[in-house]
């Protein structure tokens, strides 16, 4: 467990020594257009200074916007896209990494495999993620991205690319919340975070099926803050990078509110009890496309 963080302005820091901000800004399934162009600038405007997007979420150009309009610096901005399935192989995912910088007017900070394997290759794996990936390394070696990592990468993932890699990867971003207790996802974070990657969590209010649930209802009362902001700290006490989303301005900020408190060590061995919530996203074996 962790209780190191203490502002937005904390970070995480990678195995090349980059540094990323501890809470980021998710924006799945956030539509193109001014939603959100609006929602990116209502994050930037809270404090966060950790915008994360992806080719698939289909609003790259948004983000890009919203960036550009932004009296935030760019230079002061972690900024995250991804690779889609379609799009890996050595070739495609350099052009993809050159559509997606068009798309955001700028390069990322951090780029990362969106999916590890998906049924519809999977005669193809694992050739085509270490294809894929050795295009990642060649966007960081060339110096025009300033980090790589993966996401949805269980043990068994991880672990073909460390034996074809030159350079292993920074992130994992995962599936990691409240009532999520999947042997093989909580060993990947373990994993993951043993072997010196960042662990960062997508989901991580859970898509609104935990709010209202019992035990995290009691720990928000009992510490005087909303359900969702229990949500972002549970991330945090265990070393997980949260991402969490909305299109609200006042749930944005509020989200980013979560360093006023730390739940005890009471509050966390109730919430690790909680199994109920499940997977919401598919098995990282199962993606389709």
């Amino acid at each position: 467990m962790t209780t190191m963080f203490s502002s937005l302005k904390d970070t995480f820091t990678l195995k090349n020594g980059v540094t990323v901000p501890c809470v980021g800004f998710g924006t799945y399934k956030t539509p193109e257009g001014d939603v959100c162009k609006k929602s990116v600038l209502a994050a930037l405007d809270a404090g966060y200074r950790h915008i994360d997007t992806a080719e698939f979420y289909f609003n790259e150009e948004s983000v890009g916007k919203a960036l550009a309009k932004s009296p935030v610096p760019r230079e002061e901005i972690f900024l995250t896209t991804k690779v889609w399935n379609t799009h890996q192989g050595y070739d495609e995912t350099l052009a993809a990494f050159d559509a997606s910088s068009k798309r955001l007017g700028t390069a990322p900070d951090l780029y990362l495999v969106h999916w590890p394997i998906t049924k519809d290759h999977k005669d193809d794996y694992p050739a085509r993620l270490i294809d894929t990936w050795r295009a990642m390394e060649t966007l960081l070696k060339e110096g025009r991205v300033r980090a790589i990592g993966v996401c949805n990468c269980l043990k068994s993932h991880l672990n073909v690319l460390f034996d074809e890699c030159e350079v292993p990867p920074m992130v994992n971003q995962i599936e990691y919340h409240f009532g999520f207790t999947d042997a093989d996802q909580l060993e990947a974070a373990e994993f993951s975070k043993a072997h010196g990657m960042v662990v960062e969590g997508w989901a991580p209010l859970c898509r609104g099926k935990a709010f209202g649930h019992p035990v995290l209802a009691s720990v928000a009362k009992k510490h005087g803050r909303t359900e969702a902001q229990v949500l972002v700290r549970f991330c945090l006490e265990h070393g997980v990078l949260p991402l969490p989303k909305s299109a609200t301005p006042s749930r944005i900020a509020e989200n980013a509110d979560v360093f006023s408190f730390s739940p005890d060590a009471d509050d966390l061995a109730a919430l690790d009890a909680v199994s109920s919530i499940g997977r919401l996203g598919p098995h990282p074996d199962e993606a389709r496309h």
